[in-house]
């Protein structure tokens, strides 16, 4: 039986998957990652972490695998977006690693729209200026750190510094290069624009190559350290969230993705790069060659959930945590939540909004709380949804990944407040599956990955809106959508007793 790797480097751990033909997961492993918040908004890591634990993991799951090195063919990548890694003449790190969820570079997305203008940038790179890109970075460290900037002869993302690591090749690909705001989006290829501007040399943009490109083979230190075969080909991969949409077959025109981890994704499948969102949605390369896909964002999905879980309930399971939200009528019985809990991404471009309960009484028990949370969250993705719509798209069956997932209440609440059939996938690895089915498709074993996900990708359960549901959660939604324009200001002023 041949196998191929998946390799998911996320930003607490790295998880690697060994998937067989037939796209069943033979072995799993997943190591952890430290993260350094050296300032309040600060959030880096050691490239060196990304690579010893990665190792690591290879090496557990080889010791554990009892067949032929040889049969594993390819390995390939998904990779937490827009983080930046500098490398100097060496190719050896200059710093930490600026990660996705850094905040320090407000000023320098204001800097951004100055000197190119809010309508030419999403002209170019179909995207707004988010402290999370990487352009925002290169231009802090280039005004804090001049001396690092100076030694700087090529930038890259963390996959792509891993994988360098595994092969000594260097390279992006284009889903990854999308996130970076200098990559001219519908030309595929670096914007020579966006560099001059920011007196950028361009030589510090790698070569860039599609997600399925073979790119090298596995160093014979690599495969000494590991237990891989010196033949196993090296697949360029995708970002982490073009990976999952390939885990979950989004694929062609009309499919979804709803994906709910710390923060929560709703992604749709584009078939050209033309359409006008305006900048309310990141509109990025696809993993899957010649497309596109366009996405919104929650900030504070199933982060939300976990932080209630740790403040009132520690030493309960989620499990335990949400088991009687059915119990508990729409609505949670006159209680909102608004799930701003470190500023809100889509539509609200908002880094000092903040969470709310809004009509709390003496009669609410833990069970609406939790409940408010579950429909708090899941109508910030709608928000997503419904510009999605507005723009003409037909969206009435929807991928739910993650965390959203584990109970069948909540997909219920998506099925009723998105009003779109929710499907749930009997094996669910997200974007670690997706980086495998790239392995798959570019080592061969398919003519597309619409063949692969027919082979690998399967329906475990449909949940079907409800009239009635939905017409209850549209009159509660406008008073969500409400919650922002009332408390936006309220928010700004408690911003200096943060």
């Amino acid at each position: 039986m041949k196998h191929v790797i998946g390799i998911d480097l996320g930003t607490s751990a790295v998880k690697v998957l060994l998937v067989n033909q037939h796209g069943n997961v033979v072995q799993e492993v997943s190591k952890p990652f430290r993260l350094i918040h050296e300032q309040v908004g600060y959030s880096e890591q050691d490239p060196q972490d990304w690579v010893n634990q990665t190792v690591a993991a290879l090496s557990d799951l080889l010791a554990n695998f009892t067949g032929d090195p040889d049969s594993i063919e390819g390995i390939s990548f998904s990779g937490q977006m827009h983080g930046l890694v500098l490398l100097d003449e060496n190719n050896e790190v200059l710093r930490n690693a600026i990660l996705w969820n850094d905040t320090r570079t407000t000023k320098q997305c204001e800097y951004i729209y100055d000197v190119v203008g809010e309508e030419k940038l999403l002209n170019i790179t179909k995207n707004p200026a988010l402290e999370g890109f990487t352009l925002p970075k290169i231009l802090w460290v280039k005004e804090h750190e001049p001396e690092i900037f100076a030694k700087t002869k090529a930038f890259v993302l963390p996959k792509d510094y891993l994988r360098f690591q595994l092969t000594n090749e260097l390279h992006m690909e284009y889903s990854d290069a999308a996130g970076t705001l200098l990559l001219d989006v519908a030309n595929q290829e670096w914007s020579t624009t966006i560099c001059d501007l920011f007196d950028i040399d361009m030589s510090i943009c790698p070569p860039l190559v599609e997600s399925h490109a073979k790119v090298g083979n596995i160093t014979s230190n690599l495969a000494s350290a590991t237990g891989l075969s010196v033949n196993t080909s090296v697949f360029a991969g995708g970002a982490d969230n073009a990976c999952g949409a390939i885990g979950s077959g989004i694929l062609e025109e009309g499919k979804t993705l709803c994906s709910i981890g710390t923060s929560g994704v709703v992604l749709s499948y584009e078939a050209s790069e033309d359409k006008d969102f305006q900048g309310q949605v990141h509109y990025f390369n696809h993993a899957a060659p010649n497309a596109f896909y366009t996405m919104g964002v929650t900030l504070s999905a199933g982060h939300s959930l976990s932080w209630f879980k740790d403040t009132f309930a520690a030493d309960e399971t989620f499990e335990q945590l949400v088991d009687n939200v059915q119990s508990v009528p729409i609505g949670s019985n006159g209680l909102l939540y608004t799930p701003y809990l470190v500023g809100e991404r889509t539509p609200h471009a908002d880094a000092s909004i903040r969470a709310s309960f809004i009509g709390m009484d003496s009669s609410h028990t833990r069970d609406d709380f939790v409940r408010s949370v579950l429909e708090g969250i899941t109508f910030s993705l709608n928000e997503s949804i419904e510009i999605f719509r507005q723009k003409g798209k037909k969206i009435d069956t929807i991928i739910s990944t993650g965390g959203g997932t584990k109970n069948d209440d909540w997909l219920q609440i998506q099925a009723d407040i998105f009003n779109a059939t929710i499907v749930k996938l009997k094996s669910e690895q997200g974007p670690g599956i997706g980086a495998a089915m790239l392995a798959a498709y570019g080592s061969g074993w398919f003519s597309s990955l619409k063949e692969c996900a027919e082979e690998f990708l399967q329906i475990d359960k449909e949940f079907k809106p409800i009239a009635a549901h939905v017409e209850r959660y549209k009159a509660l939604y406008q008073i969500y959508q409400d919650v922002y324009k009332h408390t936006k200001s309220l928010n700004e002023r408690l911003v200096n007793f943060r």
